[in-house]
């Protein structure tokens, strides 16, 4: 006989029977040219898990020779289905930094990916604490993350962190291992291996629905596997084991009859509304459909419930949009209403799917079944096509090793099956370097080492070089970079040279830090853990150790020509001045120095005090203007700017008006800028040698001086204005503080 396409030759090893099927695809049909359906003559098999691998062998074999006799060819390759009972997935999500801001290529996404595989098998392990060996058979992204928002696709993009959610698959290598005798025993050679689920999916939920939260649910004799897509990928697998043999037992119980004549009340009772049996006496009985569906109720909902349960717990806690279910359990009166029920959504969305979702397959005999007993078997067949799978040998470092491929197996995936540590692979970076910069932390990374060294046969290769079966696989172990390595100079806060005056000498000062307290220069290597503030000063005494000068108690020291000492501070263009005698000032120097010390002896402005606007003004009053020019919010003067107790007692005011002026508008006029004054904070500066006080602000700024000073900007007498501040040049928006000294005038 013969047939357009290759033969394929599928096998659905079941807990009840195998179902072997025979097609070829043409285009995009598939054509079904035969089936044959075997139970097992014992319960072989129990809960999807091979019990008797002999029997189970003879079972396939007379589906074998069935088919062989029926199509007139001899089958050698079988194509077979790992039951969901036996399958154990992982849920990950797995980031990881990239080296600095760039573009994603595709090296970044396969480490990403084994990474993620790598630590689902870790947390595998751990949950599951046996002997028993696992194999990974597969791996899905369910989606990817680009610094931090999800993305279908990262290669391309740029990015400086990656992260994506991966399901990976397990199975034990006893389940494979018996599948593989089993199906050895009759004379056949596997190759494909999928999970029946993703067969089942492969049928009954085309590729362009896939986008919708939908689960699928094969109810098969021993278990009820469960699948959930949405967003065009399978994002869980689950399993439950309660199935159609659970019904099986209740009808029995109730009819008492044996358990291959409950089997068939329960397949009878979907399409006959009487249905014949014989009891374990020999007597003739008789059981309605409806007494079927009450007697079977109870474990229906327990059933029902159980799937419900698992559906919300592998969709993040809510139901699905709606429920696909095949296989033979499903399909009893009850089952899918009484889900939906449990589900809380509408009785139509859960639907038992058979021939309704089999449009492109084509069944070439008369007879054939097409219901949802045959999705799973003919999805089998579908599979591979879609992907080739199998399980070969090969050796990593003289380790034999059994691999899952799928036609797409590389060296990083023998690799995680030999237990070889995925950052043996990839280059490992130096030890990093953790400290803080004015309080905020920083990260100094290591550098990258070398890349593994990877050959196949003797063949240079990489993580990506596709390996076959009995390949010689060797991997040198990649190596660790240098660790990080950071001089202070090397921050981006930190300048070169700080210049300063010292006795009419331009010194050029290194900028120092203090690390952990403690000054240190440029050149200083930052350990772990180091808290760095970068100075922006020195002290006098820091100056002096710089220029190896001893000062010496006797020596009088001056900052910007004013008396100082070895603590004081000194910023870039300071003036610094050390002499064992006094320094030779002008009367503005001197003047301004005095002025220093006495706003330093002033007690705190608490608005008792303002500053004459007008030297007429004291005239007016008829008292002195002598003295320090501070004049008090009545005009009177004391020594101190005070009133004494002993002026206050002798001054004829009336009783209880003590302390305010007597002119009423000098008095209203006086509290107005008292009030005003009293909302911030006064400072004592001196500009071009008389001495200003400003009040009203919190702080103050260069421009403010001209409110306080006659300089007529409207009327220019230079080329340009000169600004000072402290003997350097001042910035119209910079902080003046008390005691600056301030020069402004015309250049000439």
């Amino acid at each position: 006989m013969k047939f357009p396409g290759k033969l394929i030759f599928g096998l659905d090893i079941g807990t009840r029977s195998v179902v072997g099927t025979v097609g070829y695809r043409v285009g995009e049909k598939f054509y079904v040219v035969s089936q044959s359906i075997k139970e097992h003559g014992t319960r072989a098999m129990l809960d999807g898990q091979i019990h008797d691998i002999y029997k189970v062998g003879a079972t396939i074999s007379d589906v074998k020779a069935e088919l062989e006799q029926r199509i007139g060819r001899t089958l050698k390759d079988v194509c077979i289905a790992a039951a969901g009972r036996v399958l154990r997935t992982v849920t990950v999500r797995v980031d990881t930094e990239l080296d600095g801001d760039r573009e994603v290529n595709g090296e970044d996404i396969y480490a990403l990916d084994s990474l993620g595989v790598e630590k689902a098998y870790e947390e595998f392990l751990e949950k599951h604490d046996s002997e028993m060996k696992f194999y990974c058979v597969g791996y899905s992204v369910v989606r990817y993350y680009m610094n931090g928002y999800a993305m279908g696709n990262l290669e391309g993009h740029r990015a400086g962190h990656i992260g994506a959610d991966i399901i990976a698959t397990f199975l034990p290598e006893d389940v494979v291992d018996g599948l593989y005798k089993a199906v050895d025993l009759a004379g056949l050679d596997v190759v494909n291996l999928t999970l029946e689920p993703i067969a089942a999916i492969q049928v009954a939920i085309p590729e362009m629905y896939r986008m919708l939260n939908i689960a699928l649910v094969d109810v098969g004799a021993g278990t009820s596997d469960i699948s959930i897509t949405k967003d065009g990928s399978i994002i869980a697998y689950g399993m439950i084991p309660v199935a159609g043999d659970s019904l099986t037992e209740v009808i029995a119980k109730h009819c008492l009859v044996d358990f291959a004549t409950a089997e068939h009340i329960k397949r009878e009772t979907g399409v006959k509304e009487q249905i014949e049996y014989k009891d374990i006496m020999g007597l003739s009985q008789t059981i309605s459909r409806a007494e079927v569906e009450e007697v079977t109720a109870g474990m229906i909902r327990d059933m029902t419930g159980k799937v419900a349960d698992k559906i919300k717990a592998l969709n993040g806690g809510k139901a699905v949009s709606a429920v696909f279910v095949v296989g033979g359990g499903g399909m009893l009166p009850g089952y899918t209403a009484a889900l939906a029920e449990r589900l809380s959504i509408q009785k139509e969305r859960v639907a038992v799917r058979g021939e309704e979702v089999m449009q492109n397959i084509e069944f070439l005999e008369e007879d054939a079944r097409k219901d949802s007993l045959m999705v799973t078997p003919i999805g089998i067949c579908l599979s591979f096509y879609e992907q080739s799978n199998n399980f070969i040998f090969v050796y990593f470092n003289d380790q034999r090793i059994k691999i899952y491929d799928n036609n797409k197996v590389a060296v990083v995936d023998a690799a995680m099956q030999a237990e070889f540590a995925n950052d043996g692979l990839f280059p490992k970076r130096g030890r990093e370097l953790n400290y803080t910069v004015n309080g905020k932390p920083r990260i100094t990374r290591g550098t990258l080492g070398e890349s593994a060294v990877i050959s196949v046969n003797g063949n240079a290769a990489d993580i990506h070089t596709l390996i076959h079966a009995n390949d010689q696989i060797r991997v040198v172990e990649s190596t660790a970079g240098e660790a990080a390595h950071l001089d202070i100079n090397q921050l981006p806060e930190y300048g070169a040279v700080m210049r300063v005056e010292v006795n009419d000498i331009q010194v050029d000062l290194p900028k120092f830090a203090s690390v952990n307290g403690a000054l240190q220069s440029g050149y200083y290597s930052i350990q772990e853990g180091d808290s760095i503030e970068i100075l922006n000063y020195y002290t006098v005494r820091q100056v002096a150790e710089f220029m190896d000068v001893i000062i010496n108690q006797e020596m009088n020291i001056y900052v910007n020509n004013k008396l100082a000492d070895m603590d004081s501070k000194v910023y870039e263009n300071f003036s610094v001045v050390w002499t064992m005698e006094e320094l030779h000032l002008s009367d503005r120097d001197k003047y301004e120095n005095e002025l220093a010390e006495t706003f330093e002896d002033l007690p705190e402005d608490d608005g008792t005090y303002r500053r004459s606007e007008d030297p007429d003004e004291s005239e007016d009053s008829g008292e002195s203007a002598e003295g320090s020019g501070l004049t008090d919010s009545a005009g009177t003067e004391s020594g101190n700017g005070e009133y004494s107790e002993e002026e206050d007692a002798g001054r004829n005011v009336p009783e209880g008006t003590e302390g305010r002026p007597d002119n009423e508008a000098d008095a209203e006029s006086i509290g107005m800028q008292e009030a005003q004054e009293a909302q911030g904070q006064s400072i004592y500066v001196t500009v071009n040698g008389d001495p200003v006080r400003l009040a009203g602000k919190e702080s103050y700024v260069f421009v403010d001086v001209f409110e306080r000073i006659e300089f007529d900007l409207s009327r220019p007498q230079g080329s340009g204005i000169v600004t000072k501040l402290n003997g350097r040049d001042a910035q119209y928006m910079e902080e003046i503080r008390s005691g600056d000294v301030i020069e402004i005038y015309w250049r000439r």
